[in-house]
């Protein structure tokens, strides 16, 4: 499963040859991808790019704006080498959780990476888009803080209309998209089959970590014996004021007035790390907070608009999801 690819078509970029990840962790974001992603890091078998969402594959969301510079690979070239580091026997991963969501990376990962494996985490819907809509007020993708306006807009937005003026990816505002599940495993099954995948449960995930990375492991054809310390990574969090986000982000890369006194007062009193820290430590109390308490009624409305994603869901993976998620409880 590991070595060296030849590839003879690509997206955005012209045919080349060289290394292409041995799994993909697809998604979903908000499901534990992340920490994932960092305990597979630790094991000594693995290499993972430093980019840990290249979203290369993702040609349906692309910015909205042009990205910065070495944020995101635009070239095949780019992509390959995010892994030109890897040792000879490591099995290659790309970790980006739009994967799942989009309509164009399973059929853009097939033809270079045919026997790839693909692993996928879903997570209860009502708190999987509450967590996310937190994460995208976070990411400034979305502007409305209130999680039902933001559900009522959707069809709005299908058509271009009410969109953030800062959303980079106004795509991922359209919220009931995320959690079509069958639809969107359907899709890697389709091209890979149901034996190159595993899909996790998020419950599992937060219920037993070691003994969900280690099946992931023996999934992947590595030494799941090796101890590897939990990861509890991408908390949600609540953004106080996207407004005052927006300021220190100017003042730490000097696009404000006032950056550059800024930046000449404290540069000879401290290294550019240390400076890096400090902006992050004020984000982290001033700007970002503890997260309120879910609106128990919303999350209901929420679920019963769900449940038949749900029910198809355990019916695909022959699990009782519903059971597990408390939809046969509801109302």
């Amino acid at each position: 499963m590991t070595g060296s690819t030849e590839l003879s078509a690509a997206p955005r970029g012209a045919p080349t040859a060289g290394r292409m990840p041995d799994f993909f962790i697809v998604g979903h974001a908000k499901s534990g991808t992340t920490a994932l992603y960092e305990m597979l890091a630790r094991h000594p078998q693995f290499h993972l790019s430093a980019v840990k969402e290249p979203w290369f594959f993702a040609t349906d969301m692309r910015y909205r704006f042009a990205p910065r510079v070495g944020s995101v690979p635009q070239s095949l070239q780019e992509y390959l080498a995010l892994y030109a580091g890897a040792p000879e026997g490591s099995l290659v991963g790309d970790a980006s959780s739009c994967y799942l969501w989009s309509r164009t990376a399973a059929a853009g990962i097939a033809p270079l990476a045919p026997q790839a494996r693909i692993i996928a985490i879903l997570r209860e819907p009502a708190s999987f888009l509450r967590s996310l809509h937190l994460q995208l007020l976070q990411t400034h993708v979305e502007s409305e803080r209130d999680l039902r306006r933001a559900l009522e807009l959707e069809p709005e937005r299908r058509q271009g209309r009410r969109i953030p003026r800062r959303s980079h990816r106004p795509q991922l505002l359209l919220y009931s998209d995320h959690v079509r599940y069958v639809e969107q495993l359907r899709r890697y099954q389709a091209l890979f089959g149901r034996e190159q995948m595993l899909v996790l449960i998020y419950d599992d995930f937060r219920a037993d970590n070691a003994g969900t990375v280690a099946r992931v492991l023996r999934f992947l054809g590595a030494d799941d014996s090796v101890a590897i310390a939990p990861a509890d990574a991408n908390p949600t969090v609540r953004m106080r004021s996207q407004t005052l986000d927006t300021l220190l982000h100017e003042v730490s890369v000097g696009r404000h007035p006032a950056a550059r006194a800024v930046k000449r007062a404290i540069k000879p009193l401290a290294s550019r790390r240390v400076r890096r820290r400090a902006m992050e430590t004020f984000r982290q109390r001033l700007v970002l907070g503890a997260v309120a308490p879910p609106d128990e009624r919303l999350m209901a409305e929420i679920r019963l608009r769900f449940k038949a994603e749900v029910v198809a869901a355990g019916d695909y993976l022959d699990r009782d999801l519903v059971g597990l998620w408390g939809y046969d409880r509801l109302g």
